[in-house]
């Protein structure tokens, strides 16, 4: 009897260390499995829902997040304003659940979907906006052209269409300074 006590004491030892190694390496695999979670793919995971940013010297920026890309966010703000957030600008996020995106697959064309191609985006459209820098500095007017590493903006009031009468000059600024991209009117079309 005493020899059965031994065996079943030893066993139940046995169980409860190989249950604690069994926790111990669950609970460090979902850490390193957290710890490979980009920014951007856990605000996927906030899609539709409101946040508010910490932009560095550009402020707060409150909206409903719309769109995220790799190094971009896209929010609506309450006057349904379209708000372009450089991620890279990003310094806190509130707002967030316990949600986070799953990775997509990646494909070909949805990395190149940066900033400096929705900036693009903002030359053909015309659209007169305002460029907040990550120094706090706000420029308005129009994109005329995006370089490599670079944005031009012919600076106009942003109630004003872009005339040659109402540019006062025409200013680059380098993609890596901008911060946030607001545009006057709803709608990045």
């Amino acid at each position: 009897m005493r020899w059965q006590q031994l065996f079943d004491d030893l066993q139940s030892q046995f169980e409860a260390e190989q249950a604690a190694t069994e926790h111990a390496e669950a609970a460090s695999q979902a850490r390193a499995e957290v710890g490979a979670v980009r920014l951007a793919e856990r605000l996927g995971g906030a899609l539709g829902f409101p946040l508010v940013l910490g932009v560095g010297a550009a402020g707060q920026v409150t909206g409903t997040l719309v769109g995220v890309g790799p190094d971009w966010l896209l929010l609506t703000d309450e006057q349904g304003r379209e708000l372009l957030v450089a991620l890279p600008a990003v310094r806190t996020v509130s707002g967030l659940g316990r949600r986070t995106a799953a990775p997509g697959p990646a494909g070909a064309v949805r990395p190149r979907l940066d900033l400096r191609r929705a900036l693009r985006g903002l030359a053909r459209d015309r659209s007169a906006l305002q460029l907040v820098l990550d120094d706090g500095t706000t420029l308005t007017g129009t994109v005329d052209r995006v370089g490599a590493d670079y944005v031009e903006l012919a600076e106009h009031p942003v109630d004003e269409p872009r005339r040659q009468g109402s540019v006062r000059g025409v200013r680059a600024v380098v993609i890596g300074a901008v911060a946030v991209v607001r545009r006057s009117a709803p709608g990045l079309d």
